[in-house]
């Protein structure tokens, strides 16, 4: 727990506290906690409740940091239902999970003190101001995320002790150094092989397939064939952008806004500046030392741009004899800021201490603050104006949709008369291939709600964006099902076609491979030496043959390989082993097998628990 709170309290208080919210279910519900009730439960374990209520807000938490760690995708796996109900079954498991940890910490007699949680707390980075303990930001944190000071230590104190017990079994797992320097080196194994491809395509001239065989192949696999469930759409789309393009715009119109808002046209003024920078390094007096001398040999007459490219720290623009480039006021760092803007044209500067070092500024050119002309804005002019008049208009339109789609909810074109556009309709599309502009959450879950779906009626205003809305109603449906044998023939015949065809390059090679373990090698076999797992010019099929055979022992070794179109025979002629390892790549493959072994454990530890205990879960209402 301290660990999100520690992730989430980077930066300002506030942004932080989201991320806390989100990840404060990193490993139990609060209720957990706060001891049994009388509420409905999830699930008992062994006689003990996980309460509804603290499902629910786990699966809250979980649904929230997807959505974060997912983007955009989220709302598209958001609207499917299936997918919903396996996060929240996977977030109960985890209750389980931490619930049988708990258990079995409190049989071992785990414990955790008052002065370790006290400690804890007290030592954790994000209850700490200037490396100290704060208070007042621990409560305000805590406070936050829905605890008490007694609420949270409670919580403290169950996450510390079922660590314990985790770590003990996770910790113990490691990797020997030759164990991982085994791996790499099978890894880096590569293999002299002959092969040959018996391709399928000629074959299929040769085969066919009948009405009977189709239909049979159709009856036994009807699970290939079930149709998804589909709908078409009829809908209204508003947005501001649509009417903003219908608007005009008089230049007498233009004209008045740009004498009223003059003040959003003016060009501030800017300045071209020069700088030789001296780097503060580890030895701040050092820098300011060597600053000062170049601003000795400045006074003596020396050129400022020659200094720039022999002393200055910025080689950049060193060699364009210290340039830098144009600079509004409030742009640079206030000391280079000031200094810049006290220069008259052709000053340079004394120095002036920055984040970066000691600079020296030359101002090199200035170009005054202007307004710019009418003529040069009257495009952004035009835009800005309609685009408010259209938000303006699309607010009066968008209650006007909302009010008669409601009204009269079995048609959508009254709405669309009182709102002046045209009702559109989408093509069929399922669930995960929505079109523009229906492919959202919030649609989709309406197209498939029981108002629109099975009632017939609109849906409510629907927000795709800032002002951009739709209102939805089923054009067609169609409920998921098995597809008629008519409409999936063809794909049969050819699929089946394409199995007799491999059938009779299996026999081929089959062949060619009784011939070559006879003494028989056939010319048209094609060399590969030195082939690694990763080679991308020969199909994967054929390289995974060659890896999965043995090492040859007093002469090559020959099989057979699988492929899309045909068949492979393959001859494995000699193992090569890796000359050297990189250590770069054992140590990776060390971390690797340290997590996949620990969480092997953790996964062992969990379901020999589940094993021994009582677990029952309680049917969803």
């Amino acid at each position: 727990m301290l660990e999100k709170i520690r992730e989430g309290s980077q930066g300002v208080i506030a942004k932080g506290i989201l991320v806390l919210v989100i990840l404060s279910f990193a490993f139990t519900g609060v209720s957990s906690y706060l001891g049994s009730s009388s509420e409905p439960s999830a699930a008992t374990v062994n006689g003990e409740e996980i309460s509804k209520s603290a499902l629910e807000q786990a699966y809250q938490s979980e649904r929230a940091r997807l959505e974060q760690q997912l983007g955009d995708m989220y709302d598209t796996l958001a609207s499917n239902e299936s997918y919903l109900a396996s996060v929240k079954q996977n977030v109960l498991e985890r209750l389980i999970a931490d619930k049988l940890v708990d258990q079995a910490a409190a049989d071992l007699g785990l414990t955790v003190s008052d002065q370790q949680i006290k400690t804890a707390i007290m030592n954790e980075p994000a209850f700490q101001t200037d490396g100290k303990f704060d208070n007042d930001r621990y409560l305000a944190l805590i406070r936050q995320l829905g605890y008490q000071a007694n609420s949270f230590r409670d919580m403290m104190r169950g996450d510390m002790t079922r660590r314990q017990l985790v770590v003990t079994v996770v910790g113990s797992e490691f990797v020997l150094p030759g164990e991982a320097e085994y791996l790499a080196k099978i890894q880096g194994q590569t293999r002299d092989i002959r092969y040959h491809v018996v391709d399928a395509e000629p074959m299929l001239a040769t085969v066919s397939v009948s009405d009977e065989e189709a239909n049979t192949y159709y009856q036994q696999n009807q699970s290939l064939f079930v149709r998804p469930e589909t709908i078409s759409l009829d809908y209204i789309e508003l947005s501001a952008n649509q009417l903003a393009s219908a608007i005009q715009v008089s230049d007498e119109e233009a004209k008045t806004y740009y004498d009223e808002n003059k003040a959003q046209y003016l060009q501030p003024e800017k300045r071209l500046a020069a700088h030789i920078l001296v780097s503060l390094g580890d030895d701040e007096d050092a820098a300011k030392a060597k600053a000062e001398a170049i601003m000795t040999k400045l006074k003596a007459g020396e050129d400022f741009e020659a200094l720039a490219k022999s002393d200055s720290d910025d080689s950049f623009s060193g060699e364009q004899g210290g340039k830098l480039d144009w600079f509004e006021q409030g742009v640079m760092e206030a000391p280079f800021d000031q200094a810049l803007f006290a220069l008259e044209k052709g000053q340079y500067s004394d120095i002036v201490k920055t984040s970066f070092g000691y600079h020296i500024i030359k101002l090199l050119d200035l170009q005054a603050a202007s307004t710019s002309p009418f003529e040069a804005v009257k495009d952004k002019i035009v835009a800005q104006i309609q685009q408010d008049k259209a938000v303006n208009e699309f607010y009066t339109l968008q209650q006007r949709l909302s009010d008669v789609s409601y009204e009269v909810p079995d048609t959508l074109a009254e709405a669309a008369k009182e709102v002046g556009v045209a009702v559109k309709t989408s093509p069929v599309f399922t669930r995960d291939n929505a079109p523009e502009p229906l492919n959202s959450a919030d649609v989709l879950k309406a197209a498939f709600s029981n108002t629109v779906l099975l009632d017939g009626m609109n849906s409510d205003v629907i927000e795709l964006g800032d002002n951009h809305v739709v209102v939805v109603r089923v054009n067609k449906h169609a409920a998921a099902g098995t597809m008629e044998f008519a409409d999936v023939k063809a794909t049969i015949v050819e699929r089946l076609k394409q199995d007799k065809a491999n059938e009779l390059a299996r026999d081929k090679a089959q062949e060619m491979m009784a011939a070559i373990k006879g003494g028989e090698i056939p010319a048209e076999m094609i060399t590969r030496t030195q082939l690694s797992r990763g080679e991308q010019g020969i199909d994967t099929s054929i390289v995974s043959k060659a890896f999965e055979m043995a090492q040859p022992a007093e002469q090559f070794v020959v099989d057979t390989a699988a492929l899309a179109n045909g068949y492979a025979v393959v001859i494995l002629d000699k193992v090569n082993q890796a000359e050297s390892v990189d250590e770069s790549l054992v140590t990776a493959l060390k971390q690797r097998l340290n997590s996949q072994y620990s969480e092997n454990d953790y996964r062992a530890l969990i379901a020999a628990l589940k094993a021994q205990a009582e677990v029952v879960y309680t049917p969803a209402e």
